[in-house]
């Protein structure tokens, strides 16, 4: 006879029954590292506008998170449901912590592994993996986001070195990294570039001012014409498959970080409703915050169970873009409709940085923009439903 399943509030169809043994083992193992490490500081750092990344890349590199879906190379060659989730445990402590490791990971570490000399793997890889080095990931620019082939960023050509000229903007640990994977135009085509630390012509500046993403750190970066030797260039690709191949990478660790963030401002509102009293008995018991209640759960579920379906299918080598589109559409704004309602649960105690769910909505603002923007999705999910492309 089959037993039957417990009923958990914060995962009521029991999803994460559906998880293999390794993979509950590395969700439990980084809630209960954001627990003890984060979640005690998150709200001061974002109240703050600052970052301990120095301290906690070491730490996160200890975990295993980093780059942990890259085989070799210090890298732990986990399986895509263990990196979602992760990545879902990493974003319902904040948005900002999974940005830094999936910039860390997916985006930069990604490249190289992906397209990177053997000479460059070794050189970065190892210490990326560890958290000692930090890498970042420079494709959008001030007038470019959704149109990355329009780039202005060039290298040329020079004797035996490539000289490098533009700028980079919004990119996640780009005054702090100690290597930036940056994608330029050339006479062949987009090509990556690495350009380290203190390199003579590099400026990064740090956007502030920020009211979402707040404990991140985020940069723009200018390049006046800087000089790379010729094996700064990654060798592995030519054209926009390099660096939106990542990009796909990075949105795979969004449709599940996503999930976190949803499930955090829901299960913030139902111990607050089962603890807040109003007219003599908790606001749990009447029928609109029920309501509330229950269509959160309902959309935190079918998120969850969507990021594993996309999951499965990445582990068998059937994902393909319109998947990734799909998951992090709907995912993304499943978590920010969740977050504006748990706000209202909250009441006036909802504005703060005692809770988590303003933090959350405000993070997820970013979230719904960065890696590919609601429309671009959209229109990657229209193409595919009626094969007419639609972006121009």
């Amino acid at each position: 006879m089959t037993k039957p399943t417990r009923i958990d509030p914060s995962d009521l169809l029991a999803v994460g029954d559906l998880l293999s043994d390794e993979e509950r083992l590395i969700r439990d193992t980084v809630r209960r590292f954001t627990e003890e490490r984060i979640r005690p500081h998150i709200g001061d750092w974002f109240e703050r506008g600052v970052f301990p990344v120095r301290e906690l890349a070491p730490e996160l590199g200890a975990l295993g998170v980093l780059g942990m879906h890259l085989d070799g190379y210090g890298c732990a060659g986990a399986d895509a449901v263990a990196y979602g989730v992760a990545c879902m445990e990493l974003e319902a402590a904040d948005s900002g912590l999974r940005s830094f490791v999936s910039v860390q990971g997916s985006l930069a570490m990604r490249s190289i592994h992906a397209f990177g000399s053997e000479e460059q793997k070794l050189r970065w890889l190892p210490g990326m993996a560890a958290g000692e080095l930090i890498g970042c990931f420079g494709l959008t620019e001030p007038d470019f986001g959704s149109d990355p082939a329009n780039m202005r960023t060039r290298a040329v050509r020079k004797g035996g070195d490539w000289v490098l000229s533009g700028s980079k903007m919004w990119i996640t640990n780009g005054s702090i990294a100690d290597v930036a994977v940056v994608w330029a135009q050339t006479e062949e085509g987009v090509r990556g570039f690495l350009v380290e630390r203190g390199t003579r012509g590099l400026t990064a500046t740090d956007v502030h001012g920020k009211l979402s993403l707040r404990a991140s750190v985020t940069s723009e970066l200018a390049f006046d014409e800087v000089v790379l030797p010729a094996d700064a260039v990654l060798p592995g690709v030519t054209g926009l498959r390099g660096p939106l191949s990542s990009l796909n990478e990075a949105r795979y660790g969004i449709l599940w970080g996503t999930v976190g963030a949803a499930r955090d401002c829901y299960t913030a509102a139902l111990d607050y409703a089962k603890s807040r009293i109003q007219f003599d008995r908790p606001i749990a018991g009447f029928q609109l915050t029920q309501h509330k209640l229950v269509e959160m759960m309902l959309e935190v579920e079918k998120a969850y169970l969507v990021a594993l379906r996309i999951g499965r299918l990445k582990e068998q080598g059937a994902a393909r873009p319109p998947h990734i589109s799909f998951g992090k559409l709907n995912n993304v704004r499943t978590a920010l409709e969740i977050a504006r309602s748990a706000r209202t649960v909250l009441g006036a105690n909802g504005i703060t940085t005692e809770y988590p769910v303003l933090r959350h909505a405000n993070n997820l603002e970013s979230v719904l923009t960065y890696e590919g923007t609601s429309e671009i999705h959209t229109l990657v999910l229209g193409e595919a439903i009626t094969g007419e492309s639609a972006y121009r």
